[in-house]
Parts: C-alpha cells; structure tokens; sequence
C-alpha cells in the first residue's frame, strides 16, 4: 500500500498504520481521514492481516489535531461535511472486524485524541498528552469526541475534559480509562506489538464476534445486546475452531485455531 500521508508496514499478520506528516504534528487534513478510510478498506479485504496498530511518525506527536489552516477556512456547510467525513471514516475503524489499537506515542489532540477513541483500545507513551481542546477555538469535537469519550470515562469526566479544553497526562488518561496500557516511550510499540500478538493467538472467529457484539450492544439497549450476543455465542458452537479449543483445554495443551 502507498499513500501521501500515511505508512503501512505488515509483519506476521499485524499491520502497523502511522500517521506521518510529523513536520505539521501528524495532523489531520481531509486527504489524510480519506486515506485511513482507504488504508482500512485494504486491510479489511486481506486476510493475511489479523490486527493493526495506529499510531504517528515521529516522538512528538500521535496526532496533534486537525489541520487548522483547513477548518479557519471552511464555511457552515463545509464544516457539517467535515465532520461527517471523519465521523464516517472513524465509524469504520470503530466496527472494524480486526482488532485496532492506537499506539499512543505523543500529542493526541482534537481529532487526534478523537482518531484514537475510535480504535478498540489505547495505549500510551509516558510522554503522551490527550485531550479535546477544540472549545478553545470555539467550536466543538467533530469526529465523534461528544460521544465516545462519556461512553469510555463517563459524562462527568468527558464534560470536564471537552468544556475546558485541557490536555491530560499519560498517568491521568490511564486512571480515568482513557488508556488501558502506558509503556516508557522506546518501548511503546513492542509492548503494544505484544499485546495485539496475544489476541492474535486467540480463537480468530471468536475475537471477531467479540468486537461485533461489543461494538453492536454499545449502539443499542442492554435487551438487544443481550441478543446480539447469544446470536453470536451460538454461531461459534458450530465453528471447528470452537472444539479445537474446548478439545486443547481438556487435553491441556494449546490450541491450533484455524479460523474456521
């Protein structure tokens, strides 16, 4: 895959996307949300790529934010578009079938911070900052900020960190839940790497159906969801992959999941 703005390196069924425009911070511009909605595309239709980590070019910055030069210039209707476009691309990694973690190496701002609440988890640099600073300029988070940050932390904690803008730290993010991992800064993508690896060894069916029924019970009330998840418990009884794990717990060894 080549893109303008964007790396993608796969080793061993994991895919590393990195966000590299690191003179500007790694922000966001519309030719680079429209390559990630790209990027994710390929790697969804590959099915030698099992898992991706996200992250930005260089130590400074994950994503610093979205192109200021861009948004200062853009009428009422623009900006509605705008928005949608990275909502929508951001949708996509959101109810991505292979699991996606943000690699979190530096500054994650506004659409940043907003890019990285969409993947299924975070991890984080001990240098790194998130946060929504967009009331500061007199708008609002538009890529889905509102919305995913009170799911994640909780309303009162999201409503402090978008109302006043203010960034907060790697130890901080970690104890309200907005990372689950924070690694010392050279050794952020080989933990991150090891973790993706671990879902990697687990049952692929069922790490699919994980994320469908986490990602489809958060859009809807706990009786659907509870639906949604017996639908799926009970596809994965048919699956061989579901007896070769039952069959190597009894029989005390590992399992060869096949994927099917």
């Amino acid at each position: 895959m080549s893109f303008q703005n964007l790396l993608v390196e796969a080793v061993d069924g994991v895919v590393t996307v990195t966000v590299n425009r690191p003179k500007v911070l790694n922000a966001l511009n519309a030719e680079t949300i429209g390559e990630l909605a790209q990027a994710f595309e390929r790697i969804a239709s590959d099915p030698a790529a099992r898992g991706v980590i996200l992250t930005g070019a260089g130590d400074k910055a994950f994503v610093a934010g979205a192109d200021i030069n861009e948004l200062a210039k853009m009428t009422p209707a623009v900006a509605k578009q705008t928005s949608r476009a990275g909502q929508e691309a951001f949708r996509r990694i959101e109810h991505f079938d292979k699991p996606v973690v943000a690699a979190v190496n530096g500054w994650a701002l506004g659409g940043g911070c907003e890019l990285a609440l969409a993947c299924h988890f975070r991890t984080a640099s001990e240098k790194a900052r998130l946060g929504l600073p967009e009331v500061s300029l007199g708008i609002i988070p538009g890529y889905g900020g509102t919305q995913r940050l009170p799911r994640l932390v909780g309303r009162g904690p999201a409503l402090e960190l978008i109302l006043t803008g203010d960034p907060v730290d790697a130890a901080e993010a970690l104890r309200l839940g907005l990372v689950n991992r924070v690694f010392p800064p050279e050794a952020l993508l080989a933990e991150t790497g090891k973790l993706v690896r671990k879902i990697l060894t687990r049952g692929p069916r069922a790490v699919q159906a994980a994320l469908e029924a986490v990602g489809r019970g958060l859009d809807t009330s706990l009786d659907e969801a509870l639906r949604v998840e017996a639908d799926l418990f009970g596809l994965l009884a048919a699956t061989e992959d579901m007896a070769e794990g039952m069959r190597a717990f009894l029989e005390k060894r590992a399992p060869d999941f096949k994927g099917r």
